[in-house]
């Protein structure tokens, strides 16, 4: 994901929401501990410069996108939440995904919801490389199919047809 800072933001608020949802948290005090030891860039030359991925950090992560990304599936969890239980199969609830992947949709539609943010299919798109990077192509297909059926509700203007002229 170098070179991808949007990405980036959202893997690390998949985290993040993750990481309070276990801990119970607060959103403000799970940011906290993103930014500093996580997301905090610094200068090249510094020993943490040179850190990776695979070191737990997400150097190329947009804080204020991350930021506005977790804060908004939390002020809006229980709306959230709503949608995406109508749009999950009915044999598989909320509470019964993998916790990562149930903070990876929170976190899609979360940006979603957002209006001013980027086209629907972005958003989609990204949340799927995301997935792609947690789990096999069945639990991929299923954020696929439940982020784009929640874009459809909340953006439907992006999906309508182009009207033809007569």
């Amino acid at each position: 994901m170098s070179q991808r800072p949007r990405t980036a933001s959202r893997l690390a608020a998949v985290q993040a929401l993750f990481q309070g949802e276990q801990s119970q948290e607060s959103p403000e005090t799970v940011i906290e501990q993103f930014i500093r030891p996580r997301l905090d860039a610094r200068p090249a030359g510094t020993a943490r410069a040179a850190e990776t991925y695979e070191d737990g950090r997400i150097p190329d992560a947009q804080v204020p996108l991350f930021s506005q990304i977790v804060r908004t599936a939390s002020a809006q969890q229980e709306a959230l939440d709503r949608l995406l239980t109508e749009a999950l199969p009915e044999d598989w609830p909320l509470a019964r995904l993998d916790p990562v992947l149930r903070a990876l949709l929170r976190a899609g539609a979360a940006e979603l919801w957002l209006q001013d943010g980027p086209p629907a299919r972005v958003v989609i798109n990204e949340y799927l490389d995301v997935a792609h990077g947690f789990f096999e192509d069945e639990a991929a297909r299923l954020a696929n199919g439940v982020l784009n059926r929640i874009a459809r509700g909340l953006r439907p203007a992006e999906f309508a047809a182009p009207s033809s002229a007569a």
